[in-house]
């Protein structure tokens, strides 16, 4: 599955919109990667912008986002209320999709460096990429803000961690770039059936990290109780890496908490939403709806999904569509206005206009594959053959955690459904991606062939794209083997009533496997590198002896249960 990370920098240009428009048209240049959000402000004389993409794309794109505002903006003349000191002041890579904060990291550092190295700009890493932990707070590193550079740079203590270290005119104009990685942010509001900002505030107060001030006696008009160093002492709120705040919505006449959830995998969304829930309940207060402000990743809305079918004792082993519906309904996303996963959710914003053979109608599908195109071929079909398998496994396992008697076992039967729902959709991912693969040898054939350098380049991409064309169909192989362990399982422990299915399925899945080794087979002729593909020939061959044994297994069980009906 694609990698995805988010890249949200920090210009030091909030008035100019021709001068941001020349650093976004460097980042709408770079390929892989789609710009979501230019957010200038004229006060602040800063532009929040947001992209995301592949991982090597985005790293590219940020560079030359930094570059280009390095030319633009001289830090010399720049003015504005919100803490800065440098051109591109802050440039934060956030994991999205398939990747972990260990990974993003290495991508950061790798762009400070970049930065430091090619472009003569300091640069300090923050957050999860800062090499110290007194570099890990923002703050800390941007302390004194760009007007204290001179002195700063040149220190021991807050020297660089790429770049130059002292302040040159060429430093003067472009100031200090903060490179770092975190977690996403999500804002969220909740909506309340109230329009006192105060009931608001207090919820907003109960839950937020911060908590409320600590105050003797009455804890609204009582006084203040300080420490040692005259600082209000705080009374923590329950929700970790949340902040909050109430207010009232003029449009909707109804209050809100507003939250900014800075850590989605300490505090999710659901959390969120049901302490909220809690907090409002106890003050007579109730929760109607809830608003997403700006974007949120799939997995969380996915996993929210879960967690509320859970809270039901229902199986979490449907397909993402249902999950997102299951989302919406139980938080009231669309109570204000209408929420569309198609622009809220960033992967389904990457995907564009491109037509998925997934997407097709069955009969659409095979038609296509019915005409004179040699695309989708057979490992399409194998890997559509294993995703109906998976299936079949799959709504085995939802009947057996609905059925009748059976509920306290409706856990058991979820994980199952669960894991036949994932590999399911991996094996509809390579239907795609099998003839994205075979499409990618016919572009690499059509490659320039007149001078010794492209023929060069023409034979090192079609050797390239044939060991993927090999691989794709190597992965479904693994995938279709991989879940028949769904069907053993449904087979032998499952609704009886339906253990011809669970042997249907398996039958996919040895299908799929077998089909998908003939294209391994046939991919590996035109390929130089015979280590390579030895080793997946020889891996696919172990692949197929073991699927078969594990089909024959489970057709005995689907035979025997059969017979005892």
């Amino acid at each position: 599955m694609r990698q995805l990370i988010e890249c949200v920098p920090n210009f030091s240009e909030g008035r100019n919109m021709g001068v941001i428009k020349l650093i976004t048209d460097e980042i709408e240049k770079a390929e892989g990667v789609k710009l979501l959000d230019v957010d200038p402000g004229a006060a602040t004389n800063r532009t929040v912008v947001t992209f995301v993409g592949t991982p090597d794309e985005v790293v590219e794109a940020a560079f030359q986002a930094v570059k280009k505002a390095s030319e633009v903006i001289d830090m010399r003349h720049h003015k504005g209320e919100h803490p800065r000191f440098g051109a591109t002041d802050v440039c934060p890579l956030v994991p999205v999709a398939n990747i972990t904060m260990e990974e993003t990291v290495v991508y950061a550092r790798k762009l400070a460096q970049r930065i430091g190295e090619e472009l003569d700009i300091p640069v300090f890493c923050y957050e999860n990429a800062a090499f110290t932990d007194v570099r890990r707070n923002l703050a800390n590193c941007r302390a004194g803000e760009y007007e204290a550079l001179p002195e700063r740079i040149v220190t021991d203590e807050w020297k660089p961690d790429f770049g130059p270290d002292e302040f040159t005119d060429h430093v003067a104009g472009t100031g200090v770039t903060a490179v770092g990685a975190r977690d996403f942010l999500v804002a969220f509001n909740v909506n309340l059936n109230t329009t006192s900002t105060r009931r608001a505030n207090a919820i907003a107060f109960d839950v937020r990290e911060r908590g409320r001030t600590k105050r003797e006696g009455n804890p609204i008009t009582g006084k203040i109780v300080k420490d040692e160093n005259g600082k209000p002492v705080m009374i923590p709120g329950s929700l970790k890496a949340v902040k909050a705040i109430g207010w009232f919505i003029e449009e909707y006449g109804v209050a809100q908490i507003s939250m900014n959830l800075t850590n989605i995998s300490i505090t999710s969304v659901h959390m969120a939403f049901d302490e909220v829930c809690k907090k409002a309940d106890e003050r007579g207060i109730r929760v109607t709806g809830s608003e997403l402000v700006g974007l949120i990743p799939l997995e969380a809305m996915l996993e929210t999904g879960r967690y509320f079918l859970r809270k039901q004792k229902r199986s979490v082993g449907v397909d993402n569509e249902e999950l997102i519906k299951i989302a919406i309904k139980s938080m009231g996303l669309n109570e204000l206005k209408p929420f569309n996963p198609k622009e809220k959710i960033i992967e389904y914003l990457l995907e564009g206009d491109e037509k998925k053979l997934v997407e097709m109608s069955v009969k659409a599908f095979a038609n296509e594959t019915a005409s004179e195109s040699p695309a989708p071929g057979g490992g399409s079909i194998a890997a559509t053959v294993g995703a109906l398998g998976a299936s079949l496994g799959t709504m085995v396992a939802n009947l057996s955690s609905h059925k009748r008697g059976w509920d306290d076992r409706w856990e058991e039967f979820s994980d199952w459904a669960e894991q036949g729902q994932h590999y399911k959709d991996q094996l509809l991912y390579f239907v795609d991606e099998d003839t994205r693969a075979f499409n990618k040898i016919m572009d690499a054939f059509g490659l320039p062939k007149k001078t010794e350098e492209e023929k060069k380049a023409r034979k090192q991409a079609v050797e390239e794209a044939s060991k993927y064309a090999m691989e794709i169909p190597f992965k479904v192989m693994e995938t279709a083997y991989r879940s028949i362990e769904v069907m053993r399982a449904m087979a032998e422990n499952g609704n009886p009533n339906s253990v011809s299915d669970a042997g249907v399925g398996a039958l996919c899945a040895l299908t799929a496997v077998e089909g998908a080794f003939l294209n391994v087979k046939i991919n590996a002729a035109g390929i130089m590198d015979k280590e390579f593909t030895g080793k997946l020939i020889s891996d696919g061959e172990e692949i197929t002896q073991k699927t078969r044994a594990c089909c024959e297994a489970v057709l005995e069980t689907v035979e025997q249960k059969i017979n005892e009906l």
